[in-house]
């Protein structure tokens, strides 16, 4: 019973980690959104081709709130389309798959993606802890 309200509270935070960069109709997005999901020293990781990039769940929401905010990229959502959680008492690991949709300077933009999610359950609820992502090759 325990692991179905777990899995019931990491599906929220999960919901709610995607749903801080929605920005159509009337949505803004706001840092706090994004970084109330997280721990206190959680890292965040971005791997590509190109580079591997590190940042903190601040220096990595900023930019993109401000991309959501400013005009440049409209309409935009991000979703998953498929999980896998495991649960271990107070630890847990997610893969999630996504898809992402917008305007990007009036052009239509889309992709998606693998996000891996380590959770840790604090007595205040669940938060991210880490974050690893990388998006597909178009």
């Amino acid at each position: 019973m325990r692991d179905q309200r777990d899995q019931d509270k990491i599906d929220a935070l999960i919901g709610t980690f995607f749903s801080a960069f929605d920005n159509r109709g009337d949505a803004l997005p706001e840092i706090r959104r994004v970084t109330d999901c997280f721990t206190d020293k959680a890292v965040v990781v971005r791997h590509s081709k190109a580079e591997t990039a590190i940042y903190t769940p601040v220096e990595f929401a900023l930019p993109r709130i401000e991309l959501l905010t400013r005009g440049a990229l409209r309409n935009f959502h991000e979703y998953e389309t498929d999980s896998n959680t495991s649960i271990f008492g107070g630890i847990a690991t997610r893969t999630s798959r996504y898809s992402k949709l917008g305007e990007l300077n009036g052009s239509s933009y889309s992709g998606a993606g693998t996000k891996c999610f380590q959770l840790v359950e604090l007595g205040i609820g669940w938060r991210i802890s880490s974050l690893a992502w990388i998006d597909d090759e178009a």
